[in-house]
């Protein structure tokens, strides 16, 4: 007389994430500016605040690609708020 007790009757239910997909940079359109990023990580210790330029420059680049990289989202909302109100004319560099 066994019974099968299964406490764990909640199911997984999987979901997408709130913002898409985030597909990798197969043709490298924005690799100089992921390097730039990781090599400015090297330098800092790997202190991600001191590189935070760099990083909004790579999501401007990956934004701005016609093979879709990345949804079209204002930097205020992706937290670049800050470094857009210090420097308003400054644009990241083009490579």
């Amino acid at each position: 007389m066994s019974t099968a007790m299964n406490f764990s009757t909640k199911s997984f239910k999987a979901r997408p994430p709130d913002k898409g997909a985030f597909p990798l940079d197969h043709f490298g359109e924005c690799a100089a500016f992921k390097e730039q990023f990781l090599e400015c990580l090297r330098q800092s210790g790997s202190e991600s605040s001191a590189c935070r330029p760099r990083a909004m420059a790579y999501l401007q680049c990956r934004m701005e690609r016609r093979v879709q990289l990345m949804a079209n989202e204002p930097l205020e909302k992706l937290g670049f708020k800050d470094l857009i109100d210090e420097e308003p004319e400054a644009k990241p560099e083009k490579l």
